[in-house]
């Protein structure tokens, strides 16, 4: 397999997915393999998403967004791409799976992008690849990790983190079950939300910890609009486990930790998925204080050693302000990947060449090398984040950790 290590080797591209529910694709679906609205001119290279900057899920979408717009920053000041500006168009989809189907259509046959870069979260990014397929259009998706969007045969899905959500957990779970007798938890509860990234993440967990003895005490799946997370605490705090692996976004993340500093409920373990990696928003969220110990599933860290990700945390906290969260770097690692087929290919009207090219290729991006099985999903591994201090630092697997400490348990409040 080849390792494309890019001309400018900076640039990440982004874009978000859409939720299509059996609404048909609008525009272009000829059927002789062309697609999108691109003419092949030479003046801006259009790229559309539809993302959540508002709604369940607009803390995640407004970073994707962010880290969308520092990829176009730095690639049109290195000359573009192929040699053209590139110019975003981005939607709000309102964290709605109807509004992001609709949004794609349009995007494809109203505004008739050039490309297109995906969504966040599984949920949305369902619908919005099924649109991109029925158009032959490449759908690069930077936050959609649910094993269900590979089930579906497509040829135009690329997901660019480094697993599937199934996965996400694995190094971590292996850990525990490591750990010598005496310091093996032995209960663990496993709250999630109705979400299809969350559940299969916690369920893949679950899986190797109960094969290596520990005993399940607490199950729960609550709707994604759960506010109130008192009852749920409350049970677990009866079921008092060693351990809890919760599948969360963002808000019910929060939300359930919130609930649980109320209850003084402290497990000697906390696992959450998606939700610490939202960097400083989820620590003032919960407290600073708070966040000592938790661990979750991540893709990047600012202090990451790879290629481009010195330039890109710099380039972020110039726009933004702070550290990058993990959702913009992998925004901006799905723009690299996008730019590389791009390049590759040459042009951006042969996009069945572009997944061709990826399934056959490795990509350097700022999340490490990426590449891909035949249905469009990574090759991988998750790396586990642990919040240390007032940062996040990888621990495992151990070979590329960024520190050699790790926190041992959750120690809310500076406790233990």
């Amino acid at each position: 397999m080849a390792k494309i290590s890019r001309r400018r080797g900076l640039v990440a591209t982004a874009l978000t997915g859409v939720l299509a529910v059996g609404l048909a694709a609008c525009g272009g679906d000829d059927g002789d393999g062309d697609s999108g609205g691109g003419d092949g001119g030479e003046g801006p290279i259009r790229i559309g998403t539809s993302l959540p900057l508002t709604g369940e899920f607009s803390q995640p979408g407004q970073a994707a967004e962010q880290g969308y717009e520092v990829w176009r920053e730095m690639i049109n000041a290195e000359g573009g791409l192929l040699g053209r500006e590139v110019e975003l168009v981005v939607k709000d989809d309102a964290s709605n799976q109807n509004t992001i189907v609709a949004d794609y259509n349009a995007l494809i046959s109203q505004e008739e992008v050039d490309l297109l870069l995906g969504t966040f979260s599984s949920l949305l990014n369902l619908p919005a690849s099924a649109v991109a397929e029925r158009n032959q259009m490449l759908y690069v998706e930077p936050a959609g990790g649910s094993p269900e969007m590979f089930s579906r045969g497509f040829k135009y899905l690329f997901f660019t983190q480094q697993a599937t959500a199934d996965l996400q957990g694995k190094l971590f779970a292996e850990y525990l079950v490591g750990l010598p007798e005496g310091e093996r938890p032995e209960t663990a509860a496993y709250p999630t939300i109705d979400d299809p990234f969350a559940t299969p993440a916690v369920e893949g967990m679950r899986e190797i910890m109960e094969a290596g003895g520990i005993e399940t005490v607490y199950t729960e799946t609550y709707a994604i609009d759960t506010k109130n997370f008192d009852s749920i605490v409350t049970s677990m705090k009866a079921a008092d486990p060693d351990v809890v692996v919760h599948g969360a976004v963002f808000e019910d993340g929060v939300g359930l930790v919130r609930a649980m500093l109320k209850a003084d409920f402290q497990p000697q373990w906390l696992y959450q998925t998606t939700a610490p990696s939202l960097g400083e928003q989820y620590a003032e969220a919960i407290g600073p204080e708070n966040t000592e110990g938790i661990l979750f599933g991540i893709s990047h860290a600012p202090s990451a050693n790879t290629p481009g990700n010195e330039e890109f945390v710099a380039k972020y906290e110039e726009m933004f302000g702070g550290e990058p969260p993990e959702d913009a770097a992998d925004a901006f690692a799905s723009g690299q990947v996008l730019a590389a087929a791009v390049e590759a290919v040459g042009d951006v009207e042969d996009q069945t060449a572009m997944a061709d090219w990826l399934r056959e290729n490795s990509v350097e991006t700022i999340l490490g090398d990426l590449s891909w099985n035949e249905d469009g999903s990574p090759t991988g591994e998750f790396l586990i984040g642990q919040w240390q201090g007032d940062t996040v630092e990888f621990v495992l697997p151990e070979d590329i950790a960024t520190t050699d400490e790790f926190v041992q348990g959750w120690k809310p409040g500076g406790s233990g």
